[in-house]
């Protein structure tokens, strides 16, 4: 007799997992860049630590704002559609019925497809039609506040390590110090996300590390240029 396994499926991360590590790869991109720059134009550390701890205070601050208002954008077209759902269930049963057959039909389910509508939705009307017709389900909606903290604490965490290299690294080597923690700040981050994920470690870690290398050396050369200059 065939015993049933256990899965362990990772989908119900995706909500907080995309925005912990887009908090987290901004913070240390952005601020590893910034402090490159800054000290590229010739500054001391105490303008340094300025500049990058204003930038960690602003970035936390905006990854929260904008991670609040694009899912709760998110969200509101959740609720719109849910409500308009809800109305056509009531005044057009029959109508949404067939919609709702249509759906299985086109999923292969040419026979049984009228079955299938009637007895899923005689069981959760409206679930059924949110998550089979509008593709919205429980563990995938829209949570904007979840969202913004975890940002911003992500993000404040990930701008505080390139912070930390400028207090214990010589003012001499400041800038490779930076550089070389920082971009394995950002493999450290993408293996850990990989694994939360369930995707493939060195794809992951690869693609952070290469995108962060580039935005870091675009800003330490525009610092170097700005230095020049003044």
């Amino acid at each position: 007799m065939s015993r049933l396994h256990s899965e362990n499926h990772l989908v119900s991360r995706i909500g907080w997992l995309r925005a912990a590590v887009l908090g987290a790869n901004d913070g240390i991109v952005s601020t590893a860049s910034l402090v490159m720059g800054v000290a590229t134009a010739s500054a001391g550390t105490s303008q340094i630590l300025v500049a990058g701890a204003a930038g960690l205070v602003a970035g936390a601050m905006s990854m929260a704002a904008g991670e609040y208002v694009s899912v709760s954008s998110q969200a509101d077209t959740e609720e719109a559609d849910l409500a308009r759902e809800r109305t056509e269930l009531e005044t057009q049963p029959e109508a949404e019925l067939d919609e709702l057959t249509q759906v299985y039909v086109k999923r292969g389910l040419t026979h049984l497809a009228r079955q299938v509508a009637v007895q899923l939705t005689a069981n959760n009307v409206l679930d059924a039609h949110l998550r089979d017709e509008l593709g919205i389900v429980e563990h995938m909606g829209a949570r904007p506040i979840e969202a913004a903290v975890t940002s911003a604490i992500t993000f404040a965490v990930g701008a505080a390590l390139p912070l930390l290299m400028v207090v214990f690294s010589p003012a001499s080597a400041l800038v490779y110090s930076v550089a070389s923690a920082s971009l394995a700040f950002l493999a450290l981050l993408g293996v850990i996300g990989a694994k939360a994920g369930g995707a493939n470690v060195l794809r992951a870690t690869t693609r952070v590390t290469f995108w962060g290398a580039f935005a870091m050396a675009l800003t330490a050369g525009i610092g170097v240029l700005v230095g020049t200059a003044i």
